[in-house]
Order: structure tokens, then C-alpha cells, then sequence
């Protein structure tokens, strides 16, 4: 066995450990009354084997991407391939989906009473909403928002009240508006890297990008739709560094991918931690005009949001106030478990392929493109704060797909002749876990 297999066998082999032990000591702790908030920790998700109507479509089109994936990543013309590399992880997405049913696993995600759509009807105006939006937050009122609008700034709410607005109501265009947007946030990750020098290694990343395990919470939920926004916005912000001069493409290209990055600002808090990623796009360009331009689009959109009354400032700090009420999660969930059972989740979403690519990121002498070093920096650096901050306790597998979907580019370093073993094991574990838990998100 060759010495990079074995280092990468032994990486797995210790995600896998972790992955065990969080389940071992989540159960054990449930048994004791510790209230951790989850039916199969580490995963939010409820123990129930089943078969569903996508159950087929996923294993064909898991055995499809593992046979031809590789080969078709490296011989077909940049734009088709990712318009079929689009096509196939919706598609892959959908049919994860499906395991669960139509109702259960597509339309009804959404329409819980602690999700989005619960709120949708109590928005009467745009306006209002915005200037009352902070202090509605805390719980225990009348007033309060549901759990999820009040965990975010209100951009999240805006989405679903825009395609209310437009006559798309209810749970199934709100699910696959995630869906379509979430799966194509590899799409994303790919044209990034090419932008950046790394053509060879953005083609090798595309199949694990179509069949990351994560898809499993892209659908559905809305965190889903964050990280297809992010990954955009850095992707655009990319091709903009990627002209030679400042003109008006490369002008156009760094502005709008400033947009959609001061969009995320107002979908997660949290995702005040990715602005790491447009820094390493600059870092790794060697230019940072363009990332001026991409501050001013952000700028924007913070002014505006404030211009019609939401203060980010002030709605975090206010969701601090939440997180720690008395009924609420964040207060009761341990840290002591959760701070690394977070991991053994983001492990569940990367797969085995993408903690393979990662040792091999960050391990001396291995001499990963320059790119793909400072973007897996910057979102394993974006994790660890957000895991040891507190605010990330449990259902990380969904709340960290806007970093994960960065992290599990790095299987595209994994030998050639090794591929389409690890694309299968990325299936496999996909599949495993749609079959065998009821996720929640």
C-alpha cells in the first residue's frame, strides 16, 4: 500500500472513530436525561430504516456519476460539464429527497411552525417588518418571531415572503428554490478554483462536489440556499480577480459578487465568519482592487437594510439574548459534548473522500494548489470559530454546508486511480444515512 492511502485510509479511519464515539456518548448521554435536543446524535435526525420512490434513482445516478463522473470531468469542454455537473447534482439532491417522499422529504420541510413559512402570513408590509424585525427576536412574547426567522436577520424571512409575493406560496417552491440554488453551490466551488489557476484540480473536485453526503440537508433546508448564495458570491468575486486588468467585465464580475456576499450577511449570522473566503480569493490572486469593488457592493447592502430600519448589530446582539433564554436549545445543549460532536456531523457531510482531500490539504510536502490551500484555510478556520464560539451547538450538518461545500473540494487531490473507490464511498455514506435516519432538516 502506498504511504498517501494509508495516511488517507488512517484519516478516515479516525473521522469514522469520532463519528462512533459521538454516537456512543450522544446516546448514552440521552439515557441520563442530558438534554441534548437530538434523536440520533450526533445528527439531528430520528432512527427509522426505509426505502422511498428515490431510492432507485439514487443508486443509478450514484453509479453513473462513479463510472463516467471522473472521465467526463476531465475530457469535456469547461461549459458543458458544468452545466451537466449542475444538472446531475440536483438531480442527486432530489433523489435523496424523494427517499423520504414527496410530502415528508420535499414540501412539508419547510412548514413546521419553528421554519420561515410559519411567519410568512404575519409579515404585512416590507417596511415594517424591517423596523420592528430586532425586536421581536427574544422569545417568551406574543410577538416573537418562530425559532428560525428569529435565528437570522431577515433577509432569510425575505426570500420566503418574496416568493409568497410572486405567487409561489407554500412549502414545495420554497424547497426547491433551496434545492436548485444549494446543489449548484459545487458548480460554484469549481469555477473558483479554474479562475484561480487550478483548472486540473476544479475538473477532479466536480464529481464529489455533485455527490457530496451533505446534499442530504441541501434538501431541503434554507442553509441549503445560504451556501449556493456564498458560493456565488465568492465565485463571482474569483472571476473578477481572473482578468488582467480592471475593466469593465472584471468590474462587473467584483460587484455583483459583492452583492450577493453582503446578501449572506443578512441570511445567517453566522456567515459573518465566510468573509474569510473572499480574502483568500485576493490572497491567492495577488490582487485587491477587486475585492474594493465587492467591499462597496457589501457596503450596499448593508446600508440599505439599514436605510429601511434592521441594524445587523443589533439583531445579533439580540439573538445572543435569545440563544440563552430559559425553553431555548442553546441555553440547555451541553458544550461540552456538542464542541466536538460538531466535527463528527461536518465529517458526515464531507465523507470519507472529502477528510481524504483534507489530510491531504494540510499535510507538509503534499503541495496542494495555492488556491485550494488558502480557500480550505479559510473555511476550516470559519468552522473552528463558529464550533468553539458556542453559537454553532448541533445541527452543524446543515448550518455548515456554506463552509463544507468548500472543504470537500479537496478530494480533487486524491489520486486518479484511487477516484471512482472514493466516489462510491462518498455514495455509500449518502445513502446509508438517507436510508437509515429520518433527517430533520
Amino acid at each position: 500500500m502506498d504511504y498517501g492511502l494509508r495516511g488517507d485510509l488512517v484519516a478516515v479511519g479516525c473521522a469514522a472513530l469520532l463519528v462512533g464515539l459521538a454516537a456512543v456518548v450522544g446516546a448514552w448521554l440521552l439515557q441520563q436525561g442530558v438534554p441534548l435536543h437530538v434523536d440520533a446524535p450526533p445528527l439531528g435526525a430520528q432512527w427509522l430504516p426505509h426505502v422511498g420512490r428515490g431510492t432507485v434513482l439514487a443508486v443509478l445516478l450514484a453509479v453513473l456519476v462513479v463510472l463516467r463522473g471522473p472521465e467526463l470531468a476531465a475530457r469535456l469542454p469547461w461549459r458543458p460539464l458544468l452545466a451537466i455537473s449542475a444538472v446531475t447534482a440536483v438531480s442527486w439532491t432530489v433523489c435523496l429527497a424523494m427517499i423520504d417522499g414527496w410530502q415528508r422529504g420535499v414540501a412539508d420541510r419547510l412548514t413546521t411552525d419553528t421554519e420561515y413559512l410559519h411567519d410568512v402570513p404575519r409579515v404585512t408590509g416590507i417596511g415594517t417588518t424591517l423596523r420592528t424585525f430586532a425586536e421581536r427576536i427574544p422569545g417568551l412574547r406574543p410577538e416573537s418571531w418562530t425559532t428560525h426567522v428569529a435565528g437570522h436577520p431577515p433577509g432569510a424571512l425575505m426570500v420566503f415572503v418574496g416568493l409568497d409575493r410572486i405567487g409561489l406560496p407554500g412549502g414545495a417552491p420554497a424547497a426547491l428554490l433551496c434545492v436548485l440554488v444549494g446543489s449548484t453551490a459545487a458548480i460554484a466551488v469549481a469555477v473558483t478554483l479554474r479562475a484561480l489557476g487550478a483548472d486540473a484540480t476544479a475538473r477532479a473536485a466536480l464529481p464529489f462536489g455533485v455527490l457530496l453526503p451533505g446534499a442530504i440537508w441541501i434538501g431541503v433546508s434554507a442553509d441549503g440556499l445560504f451556501a449556493g448564495v456564498l458560493a456565488w458570491g465568492v465565485a463571482l468575486l474569483a472571476l473578477g480577480t481572473a482578468r488582467p486588468r480592471l475593466d469593465a467585465t472584471a468590474l462587473a464580475a467584483s460587484a455583483a459578487g459583492g452583492l450577493l456576499l453582503g446578501a449572506t450577511l443578512f441570511l445567517s449570522y453566522g456567515l459573518v465568519l465566510a468573509g474569510l473566503l473572499p480574502v483568500a480569493v485576493v490572497v491567492a490572486a495577488r490582487r485587491v482592487a477587486p475585492l474594493l469593488v465587492a467591499g462597496a457592493g457589501v457596503a450596499a447592502v448593508v446600508a440599505a437594510f439599514a436605510a429601511a430600519g434592521f441594524w445587523w448589530l443589533d439583531g445579533y446582539r439580540q439573538v445572543t439574548i435569545r440563544y440563552y433564554q430559559p425553553g431555548e436549545y442553546g441555553l440547555v445543549r451541553p458544550y461540552g459534548y456538542w464542541v466536538w460532536a460538531d466535527l463528527a456531523c461536518l465529517a458526515v457531510v464531507l465523507g470519507p473522500a472529502g477528510v481524504a482531500g483534507l489530510r491531504r490539504v494540510f499535510t507538509p510536502g503534499q503541495s496542494p494548489p495555492r488556491a485550494m490551500l488558502l480557500l480550505c484555510t479559510a473555511a476550516v478556520l470559519a468552522v473552528l470559530v463558529a464550533d468553539l464560539s458556542g453559537m454553532s451547538k448541533a445541527e452543524v450538518e446543515r448550518i455548515w454546508l456554506p463552509f463544507a461545500v468548500w472543504l470537500v473540494a479537496a478530494a480533487g487531490l486524491l489520486p486518479a486511480r484511487q477516484v471512482r473507490w472514493w466516489l462510491a464511498a462518498q455514495a455509500v455514506v449518502a445513502l446509508t444515512v438517507n436510508h437509515l435516519l429520518l433527517t430533520t432538516w
